[in-house]
């Protein structure tokens, strides 16, 4: 099965839409629910563009440390560029790495979080037993995945919608996650706190929003691998600037917040 590549271009595309307003919103809540306190030490797993790290840098404060761990070296180059502007060199730390062998000690950080990247790998079970063993305990853990199954895409050509969902559907090595994530979690010895959900919505398609680079990804995805024909990719983007420009277009995805922590 074919996954998605965070080659440079797929990374740029991916920034941008992370600094949207939908996934911003998204980062306010992941906040929330991990209660990063000042002086602790954060471990963001899958840190992608480094937005995360920023932000949870204000929380942990000048004594507190962030480790962004990313597999993608084009991800971890934006994430680098971004911490040194914002002058949070010294409260975060940018590692390449792996989530399903993490070169860290056993009970190394407070809390961990890891938004939309557990679906992307194969052994799911491996990488929560990894961050179960590198926080304390009563370390606290956030996970946020999506069920691909949720996306929901206005479309005056149902079928070919269709067609072309069905070949994004193998970017994700779990394309339903969320599903199986709480017992899983148990299995490997968190204790669950709270599940929540994350609705991205956007009735207009523009830049400014989360739909509008998702299509791009989904569009060069799937026209990468020559699994629907060039000519009906392009009509489909079309097609999406065509229901705005008539009021018509309507976009929305679940994600599923974890709150877990690790038992004593």
């Amino acid at each position: 099965m074919t996954r998605l590549d965070y080659d440079a271009a797929a990374s740029a595309r991916l920034e941008r839409a992370y600094t949207t307003a939908d996934v911003q919103a998204q980062r306010d809540a992941v906040r929330r629910s991990l209660d990063a306190r000042p002086g602790e030490r954060v471990l963001d797993l899958g840190s992608g563009p480094g937005i995360l790290a920023c932000e949870l840098a204000h929380d942990v404060g000048p004594r507190g440390k962030v480790i962004a761990v990313d597999i993608s070296p084009e991800m971890n180059a934006i994430a680098s560029r971004r911490i040194a502007e914002a002058d949070f060199a010294a409260r975060v730390e940018v590692l390449a790495g792996d989530a399903t062998r993490l070169e860290f000690p056993d009970a190394a950080f407070d809390a961990a979080v890891s938004t939309q990247v557990i679906e992307y790998v194969s052994d799911v079970d491996r990488v929560l037993r990894e961050v179960l063993r590198v926080l304390r305990p009563g370390g606290r853990l956030v996970l946020i995945d999506t069920d691909w199954d949720t996306l929901i895409w206005s479309s005056r050509d149902s079928a070919r919608t269709a067609r072309i969902l069905e070949a994004w559907s193998s970017h994700a090595a779990h394309a339903h996650l969320p599903r199986s994530l709480a017992p899983r979690l148990r299995t490997c010895g968190f204790e669950i706190g709270d599940v929540f959900a994350l609705t991205l919505l956007n009735t207009s398609y523009s830049e400014a929003t989360y739909s509008y680079n998702l299509a791009a990804l989904i569009s060069d995805f799937v026209r990468s691998r020559g699994a629907v024909p060039d000519d009906e990719l392009d009509a489909w983007l079309v097609e999406l600037e065509a229901l705005d420009a008539d009021n018509a277009y309507f976009f929305s995805l679940n994600r599923y917040g974890f709150r877990a922590t690790r038992a004593h």
